[in-house]
């Protein structure tokens, strides 16, 4: 009994009440009509319940995400499949999908009679703002009856997780001189394109052609070197992430932390579409790969959040044993952790750095203390950009592979200090 007057609506329950009350009223009159009706009116909740609670659906429910992985700010649509396994017609059935509220408003629909056999598909779309790993589900039904007297619930089990990836940009494919990159044959070679070809370069042989010589081994080992088979070349990236609290400043979306979350995800997904074999690297280490680097990045930035960590050594160990092009999307350093990040480049290794103005962040201005972490990475033979809320990623990877002689503009106008590397 407690079951069925638990399944009662507001509706169900001011008619007990009512019904209640007027059989009172006609006893103590007395008057055996109303008695009647207040009965009708408690009797027919009742029956209601009743039915409702032996009414044995048996529905299945199946949920498909297109796509389970979205970027902030795009939309992603949920369908939901409801089928009735059951010999039965079912009753009108109320449906709600549970979401998390940040996602917004929880989607209701009404569905109607499905018959024995026969099934019926909810779409709607989600949203999100935010970057994160949400829980979509499970898909609550209700029964109700056709007075509104009664609503029974029952819930799926099945779930499905949407993966909300930090907003990734298009970058342009752009080129570097040879020059920069350490090459001694000229031209022009797609970015930062230094990898096993030139680590490993290997004996000239009768029939390879003097295009193939690699003539700073060659002065290097006193012999006749070339590039190794051009199946065996692969350029390989580290992206190095600061992700210390203390390095960012701002809350939410605009925060610097959010931004270099976002620049991290961009470049990584750009040198992966460039057929690059990267590795992502915070202050605590590499991120162990789990599937395809960008399964990885996306799932590890979809959930990172600031650390406790002060400072860099851990993460700049790492990268300067990581070799290949050196990434870095930095915020606020010391001298000396901008020392330890200089020092992290091997060689003629490719490094460059996308510094934001913490300090400055609203502004165009880069501030003294940006400018001496600047320097001190130039010096060491990196490139670097700094940048603030209003500089588009896209302009600054672009002046990143600029020649070493030409400004590097920051935001809407030229901003000091900024390009390094090395000339052969």
């Amino acid at each position: 009994m407690r079951a069925l007057l638990a399944s009662l609506t507001t509706r169900g329950r001011s008619f007990m009440a009512a019904g209640g009350a007027a059989v009172i009223c006609g006893l103590a009159i007395p008057e055996p009509d109303l008695v009647r009706v207040g009965a009708l009116l408690v009797i027919l909740p009742l029956v209601s319940a009743l039915i409702a609670g032996r009414s044995r659906y048996r529905l299945s429910c199946s949920r498909r995400l297109d796509p389970p992985r979205v970027p902030a700010g795009q939309f992603t649509v949920v369908t939901a499949r409801v089928e009735n396994i059951s010999r039965l017609r079912t009753g009108v059935l109320l449906a709600e999908d549970v979401t998390p509220y940040s996602l917004g408003s929880r989607p209701r629909f009404v569905l109607d009679e499905i018959e024995a056999g026969g099934h019926r598909e909810l779409n709607y779309q989600i949203h999100p703002d935010t970057r994160g790993k949400f829980t979509i589900g499970p898909l609550r039904v209700r029964v109700a009856d056709a007075f509104g007297l009664v609503e029974i619930s029952r819930s799926f089990s099945a779930t499905s997780t949407l993966v909300v990836t930090p907003r990734i940009f298009p970058l342009p494919r752009v080129t570097a001189s040879s020059s920069w990159l350490g090459e001694g044959d000229g031209g022009m070679r797609t970015i930062s394109a230094i990898g096993e070809d030139d680590a490993a370069p290997r004996l000239y042989q009768d029939g390879d052609g003097l295009r193939r010589v690699h003539w700073k081994s060659t002065a290097r080992y006193g012999q006749l070197m070339v590039r190794r088979e051009e199946h065996q070349w692969r350029n390989s990236a580290s992206i190095f992430l600061d992700t210390r609290r203390c390095a960012h400043a701002g809350r939410g979306p605009s925060a610097t932390f959010e931004f270099a979350v976002s620049a991290a995800a961009s470049i990584g997904a750009h040198l992966s579409g460039e057929g690059f074999r990267a590795r992502l690297i915070t202050e605590a280490g590499e991120i162990a790969p789990r599937g395809t680097f960008t399964d990885t990045l996306l799932d590890m930035l979809a959930v990172i959040s600031p650390s406790s960590h002060v400072g860099l050594r851990s993460g700049t160990s790492a990268l300067a044993s990581a070799g290949g092009q050196l990434i870095a999307v930095v915020g606020r350093l010391s001298p000396d952790d901008a020392s330890q990040l200089a020092a992290s480049r091997r060689g003629n290794a490719p490094a460059m750095a996308l510094l934001l103005a913490v300090s400055a962040w609203t502004t165009d201005s880069v501030p003294q203390e940006e400018a001496r972490t600047a320097e001190v990475l130039t010096a060491a033979g990196w490139r670097v950009a700094v940048l603030t809320a209003s500089t588009p990623l896209a302009s600054a990877w672009q002046q990143l592979h600029r020649p070493a002689d030409r400004p590097l503009p920051i935001g809407g106008s030229i901003a000091p200090a900024i390009g390094g590397g090395d000339s052969s």
